[in-house]
């Protein structure tokens, strides 16, 4: 073998002829190698995304090789992406999977008990994660809805203080109320003037002033001129939009770029910022003196771990992630509630009931903290909604931490993903029997309340929003309550559903118009 490769070594140095064919087959087998290689990549990662370790275990929708389902994902019209998600299950099963590159591979379930593991029995083992947070900065930042761990646990526990029971009473009487007045004064107006109104825009505003009361101890007095638009709800709202999109998208940078939508996030992030930051500097230049504290200033007055006080960029961002509790999902509520009253196919015996139940309760008055609790029709339909149509989107989504077995035997790997759809689940006949696609007010009436892992609207497991789900059906209850007392509705197209915009909570694209008429002893007793 020496002797061997002396002489091919001496030929190369003598023959030039001999060294450039020895340079051409170095080349072409590099070439073919190359070629190898690619091929074998490609038969690898056939149905999925690169890098991501192939799931032979799992059914799911067949991908594209190195791209994964990212052409699903893209050409899916984003208001119909519960739609298709409830099929997907409808055609794979409770649990089924789908890559897309960056993101990963996602497991996509609906099995209460799947949801439980994951959110209460081991729960530790799946967050967040720094790639969903950093998708969703734009918006939220470093709040409690991207947390993980210790910097989650303190927000959350801060923010139960404002939520006592004797501050759901002061808030009843002294916020959902008075609120509701300026509501009332406004859609008695529209009513004598025979001019349909944007019921959910009306219910957007009001909620945002009722929780800047709260949370801040201010109005910002959006219900004075209803028919302006509020620059920060607006920004917001297209922040919302658009870093929920980005969860779809691998190269969510790049469309940004090309379609200018960069330069719009740029615009919409410093309006909402500004507006956050104008409301922390009036407070340390102007103080607190009022007896209970808002939810602003029990941030303020807490420490982090190094016993410094809160950065003003930490607080705006708290700020921002409770304008999203507070604000958009009670409103988004009660305008798919309004809607599911009143469509052409409703139960026409639906608001007669509810009706009889608010004048009953009420006998004219104000709603109180108590008598909500006696108003079970009316919350009824309030819950019925937030498990047909979720307060959520359709995702909720994850990243597993840590190896995991799920009760139904599937395997999830560190570093995947696993999504739940709360739409999905709201429809599944496995959960809510053959009449999970109608809508039932009255299954809420009669027998237990569902487990959160049943209905997951309010999430579950220590991230459970109970005392937010308590805050919202108080509010919405008084709300409707007074609503009721005063005017009857009807929708202006009561036969098309209305689409979605799709979000991080589910608001309806083109509001929902509806013409206002003042009660009278006859329409009441029509009604009835």
């Amino acid at each position: 073998m020496n002797a061997a490769a002396g002489i091919i070594v001496q030929a190369s140095k003598t023959s030039p002829a001999f060294n450039n064919l020895l340079k051409s087959l170095t080349r072409k087998n590099a070439t073919r190698f190359l070629g190898a290689y690619i091929l074998w990549i490609i038969f690898k990662y056939r149905n999925t995304a690169y890098g991501v370790k192939p799931r032979t275990d799992l059914k799911g929708p067949r991908g594209v090789p190195l791209i994964g389902n990212m052409i699903l994902m893209l050409t899916t019209p984003r208001n119909q992406i519960s739609q298709q998600n409830e099929q997907l299950h409808e055609e794979y099963g409770t649990t089924w999977t789908f890559s897309v590159p960056k993101l990963g591979r996602v497991i996509q379930f609906t099995d209460p008990d799947v949801l439980e593991h994951v959110l209460k029995s081991n729960f530790w083992a799946y967050e967040k994660g720094p790639l969903l947070q950093q998708t969703l900065s734009d918006l939220l930042g470093k709040g409690i809805f991207g947390a993980d761990g210790d910097h989650w646990k303190w927000q959350r526990k801060m923010a139960s203080n404002i939520f006592s029971v004797k501050a759901f009473r002061n808030y009843t009487s002294s916020v959902f109320v008075k609120e509701a007045d300026i509501v009332l004064d406004y859609l008695g107006r529209m009513a004598d003037e025979g001019r349909p109104v944007d019921i959910q825009n009306i219910f957007l505003l009001y909620t945002l002033d009722s929780f800047g009361q709260i949370s801040f101890g201010q109005t910002f007095g959006c219900l004075n001129k209803p028919e302006e638009e509020v620059e920060f709800a607006a920004a917001f709202d297209r922040l919302n939009t658009v870093v929920f999109n980005r969860l779809f998208e691998g190269a969510w940078q790049v469309r940004e770029w090309l379609t200018g939508i960069d330069k719009q996030v740029v615009k919409d992030k410093k309006t909402v910022t500004d507006f956050a930051m104008n409301i922390i500097r009036q407070r340390r230049a102007h103080g607190y003196d009022k007896p209970q504290k808002d939810l602003l200033q029990l941030f303020m007055d807490v420490e982090d771990d190094n016993g410094n006080p809160l950065s003003d960029e930490m607080l705006k961002d708290l700020i921002l992630n409770f304008i999203i509790a507070g604000r958009d999902t009670t409103a988004q509520a009660l305008s798919w509630m309004f809607y599911l009253m009143h469509r052409s196919i409703s139960n026409p015996e639906i608001v007669p009931t509810l009706i009889k139940e608010v004048d009953g309760v009420l006998q004219g008055g104000e709603p109180t903290y108590e008598s909500h609790k006696k108003m079970r029709y009316t919350e009824a339909w309030y819950v019925e909604k937030s498990a047909e149509v979720s307060m959520k989107h359709c995702v909720s989504i994850q990243v597993c931490i840590q190896d995991d077995v799920w009760p139904d035997g599937t395997k999830v790997y560190k570093g995947e993903f696993v999504s739940w759809s709360s739409w999905s689940m709201g429809r599944s006949t496995t959960i809510w029997g053959s009449d999970a696609k109608e809508y039932k007010p009255e299954r809420w009436i009669s027998g237990d309340r569902p487990s959160p892992t049943k209905f997951p609207a309010f999430h579950a497991g220590p991230r459970t929003c109970s005392l937010g789900q308590q805050f919202a059906t108080i509010e919405a209850i008084s709300l409707t309550s007074m609503l009721f007392q005063k005017f009857m509705f009807e929708l202006v197209d009561p036969i098309t559903e209305p689409s979605y915009v799709p979000g991080l909570t589910l608001p309806m694209e083109s509001g929902l118009l509806v013409r206002v008429k003042r009660r009278t002893d006859a329409s009441v007793a029509v009604a009835l």
